[in-house]
């Protein structure tokens, strides 16, 4: 396992071989800027409890969720903002716009990747961290030779995966035992 360095300069690539691109630009966003739209999103958001069957049950997912379209007439103005500068970051047309609310230390997302039945092949995925800094594994599928790194995504971070590494890797945000204050991430797709 290989922890990542929460105090790097700026944007870096994570991965860049066969098994696909991940870039972190630790400051995509000022902190001022982040701040006011994680506190916009916190209250104007009609945040939903997902209920999804694991272990032969039905569960709340441990964390809320929203989604928009990226052309939709009533989305509201932070997600338009991050909207253009991610477009402009990354020069992808990104379509979909899908928020997780991780309320505290107890919200998590278990190792997963994208469904990438949902998404145009070849496009990236790009990940805006607001609020709380939380910690992502990101995990090898490769039995024989498993790779984990470890990276912590700050308030204003952008994380872009390409679509690659959703066939070589997963990725989740755990649970943590000490306290931690909540956390917005704004998935940016490109559905079909």
């Amino acid at each position: 396992m290989s922890q990542l360095p929460l105090f790097s300069e700026g944007s870096w690539t994570v991965l860049d071989d066969a098994s696909g691109r991940i870039v972190y630009d630790e400051r995509f966003l000022p902190f001022a800027q982040a701040d006011a739209w994680f506190r916009e999103l916190l209250d104007l958001t009609a945040w939903r409890q997902q209920r999804r069957v694991m272990y032969e049950r039905e569960l709340d997912v441990p964390r809320l969720t929203a989604h928009f379209s990226a052309d939709d007439a009533a989305l509201p103005g932070p997600l338009r903002q991050a909207l253009e500068q991610v477009r402009s970051k990354t020069g992808e047309r990104f379509n979909s716009i899908g928020l997780n609310l991780y309320r505290d230390e107890h919200d998590s997302v278990a190792m997963h990747n994208d469904r990438l039945g949902d998404l145009i092949e070849g496009r990236p995925i790009a990940l805006l961290s607001l609020g709380a800094t939380r910690r992502m594994h990101i995990r090898s599928k490769k039995h024989h030779a498993p790779r984990r790194m470890d990276l912590d995504l700050a308030a204003g971070s952008l994380l872009t995966m390409s679509w690659d590494t959703q066939l070589h890797y997963d990725h989740g945000i755990p649970k943590q035992s000490e306290p931690v204050g909540p956390r917005i991430s704004v998935a940016f797709r490109t559905r079909r």
